[in-house]
This record gives structure tokens, C-alpha cells and sequence, in this order.
């Protein structure tokens, strides 16, 4: 396939600040997208968001040490990422935490 003729937009350059990622794609565009739309990235220190690349032809821009990738395509259309819900707790979990807790208030009680 000629890249050349290829309409999918590509980045060619990328900045992370404290606020915004920001990426300027090969067309001459310039998309920002707020930081807090990665919760990856928002909760990463500076340097781990300076640490990045291209994806690709520039389809998209990928963090290595915090396993983030993002999309120009996703940027475009403004998608932000979910954070993902905790796994829920088994059964067994949850009884030896509760037994954990009366055992805890039995104690405190018991020193009143």
C-alpha cells in the first residue's frame, strides 16, 4: 500500500505537558487531546511521558513504561480511555475480610 495516497491521518511529532498530549500530523494538522483522558499518562511522572514512540507509520504513539498506546484516529475522534473496573472480589475473599473486621471491632471493644 502507498503511503503516500493514504487519507488515515499519521503523526509526525508528538509533546506531552502537564495539561495536554499534543501531536502534529504529517498533513499539517494539530490535535490536542486533555492529559486526564489517559489515566495512564495523567498518573505518570514526566519523565515516564517524555519515554515514548511512533507507532507504525505514525497510526499512533506508544508509552513503554506504563503500557499506554494511543491512536491518531482516537485523538481525532475524541475517545478517551476507561479506566478499567477492579476485579470483583470472590466469596472467599470477602468472608476472611469481614471475619478480619469483627475480629478487629471485637478487640477495640473489648479494651473500652
Amino acid at each position: 500500500m502507498n503511503t503516500a495516497n493514504n487519507s488515515e491521518p499519521r503523526i509526525k511529532r508528538v509533546r506531552v505537558t502537564k495539561d495536554e498530549i499534543i501531536a502534529d500530523l504529517v498533513d499539517g494538522r494539530v490535535i490536542s487531546v486533555p492529559l486526564v483522558w489517559s489515566w495512564r499518562l495523567s498518573e505518570a511522572t514526566p519523565k515516564q511521558r517524555a519515554t515514548f514512540r511512533l507507532i507504525g507509520d505514525g497510526q499512533g504513539i506508544h508509552w513503554p513504561e506504563i503500557d499506554e498506546d494511543l491512536s491518531a484516529e482516537g485523538m481525532l475522534h475524541g475517545i478517551p480511555a476507561r479506566r478499567p473496573c477492579p476485579a470483583p472480589r470472590s466469596a472467599t475473599t470477602f468472608r476472611n475480610q469481614s471475619r478480619t473486621t469483627k475480629r478487629t471491632r471485637s478487640k477495640s471493644l473489648r479494651s473500652l
